[in-house]
């Protein structure tokens, strides 16, 4: 475990979300997992991941319950505990991005700081960090410094790129500019992204889009892998489809995510107005609303907003559904598609979605170009016309999920840091 050509790993994380679990269970049973640091974590066996609370702090506290053993996981509570009781109590203010004492971004650099320190601690010995977007600066920094390998998780669209798409976007459609979140990041939030791929030895990216986002330079000179996330798996015996009857109903459509631009929202509205078919399609927004509920009514296009849900009552969601709708502009390989994939929904997404390796024309879906509202609507019009050709199609959806699982990725994720089991 202490070998200098095996270094055992620090894995440095606030949240711990789909792909964080994946790099964390496959470094530990790689025998490589050195510590977890995260905000608030916990084994899934200790007191607190079964804490019987209130059902809104116990979900939350479920929710950051971890396959790993207590005796890894290192904690620092303050800010993210701070955080969900601010957001719970309406104190915007504590909050509020990039500048709030309890913001997401102080939440990510305080935990920044202690990877740093932890690593300083234990110079001297062979070590390697795993990092994060946005919480990796002075981790890398100091792992740099300790002579360690230092791993850069780059989960969406590098940051500068990513702003170049939003600017032109407001300037495209001002109306929806509100909506697209990522603009709202200011020139020094950026240059720290920058600085961050400049001290990472190793990139991970989860989709090609991801990896061409990086500089020339940076591609040229690091270790870039491409480690595609993974699909959960179809259910082992699906219940008879509901959706049997789609020659004698509307088609029902899925967009899931924040409603916002940068998920194409505004594409859908427009393809859909294009297509003029109101009667023949059942529209569904299940999300967060990035601006006033009026102003997505207004944009003239019926649909039914369903709210943000725990996963599993997502997947049931997609269960009732035809088809995801996924125009995104900047992503990097959005996991909601593959959920949707697993629960048989052919896709109709965009290259920056992250899953064009997904996609089987006609089969599981199409591709369909960024801000083109006439190709989404024709793709929309085919699956309206080819109404029986979807039993075929989930099905091959749902082989399309199996082979991509996350099996697979932590496979790849260890053969891309050089790790053999």
């Amino acid at each position: 475990m202490n070998d200098s050509a095996n270094p055992p790993f620090i894995v440095v994380h606030p949240t711990g979300n789909t792909y964080v679990r994946n790099d964390l269970r496959a470094l530990h049973e790689a025998g490589r997992l050195a510590e977890f640091l995260t905000s608030v974590g916990f084994s899934r066996d200790s007191f607190w991941a079964n804490f019987p609370g209130p059902t809104g702090w116990r979900g939350e506290l479920q929710r950051r319950a971890y396959d790993v053993p207590g005796n890894l996981i290192k904690t620092q509570p303050l800010r993210e505990a701070v955080r969900l009781l601010a957001a719970r109590a309406g104190w915007a203010g504590l909050t509020r991005h990039e500048t709030g004492w309890a913001s997401v971004d102080a939440v990510f650099h305080a935990l920044d700081r202690a990877g740093a320190r932890e690593i300083s601690r234990q110079r001297g010995t062979p070590g390697a960090v795993l990092t994060y977007e946005d919480g990796a600066e002075q981790t890398l920094a100091a792992a740099k410094a300790a002579g360690w390998t230092g791993v850069y998780h780059l989960p969406i669209a590098y940051g500068p790129y990513a702003r170049k798409i939003f600017q032109e976007e407001a300037e495209r459609l001002p109306e929806w500019a509100r909506t697209l979140q990522g603009d709202r990041d200011s020139p020094e939030k950026i240059a720290r992204k920058e600085r961050e791929l400049e001290l990472a030895g190793v990139v991970i990216c989860p989709s090609q889009f991801v990896l061409d986002s990086l500089p020339e330079a940076a591609r040229r000179t690091k270790r870039c892998h491409l480690v595609r996330y993974g699909a959960p798996p179809p259910p082992t015996a699906p219940p008879p489809d509901p959706r049997n009857k789609i020659l004698n109903r509307p088609l029902r459509l899925l967009f899931a995510g924040a409603l916002s631009q940068r998920k194409g929202l505004a594409e859908v509205f427009a393809a859909l107005r294009l297509l003029n078919r109101a009667r023949d399609v059942e529209l569904v927004l299940m999300g967060r609303p990035c601006a006033p509920m009026e102003f997505y009514r207004a944009q003239n296009v019926p649909f039914t907003h369903a709210p943000p849900r725990a996963n599993e009552a997502v997947l049931e969601l997609m269960s009732t559904c035809d088809a995801l709708v996924l125009p995104s502009l900047v992503e990097g390989r959005a996991i909601v598609q593959l959920e949707a994939l697993s629960r048989g929904l052919p896709l109709l997404v965009t290259p920056n979605a992250g899953g064009e390796d997904l996609i089987v024309p006609g089969e599981t879906g199409f591709l369909v170009p960024i801000r083109d509202p006439a190709a989404l609507a024709e793709k929309m019009a085919w699956l309206l016309d080819h109404r029986a050709a979807l039993p075929a199609m989930r099905a091959a959806c749902r082989l399309q999920a199996e082979k991509i699982s996350w099996a697979a990725y932590r496979r790849s994720l260890l053969a891309a840091l050089g790790i053999t089991c």
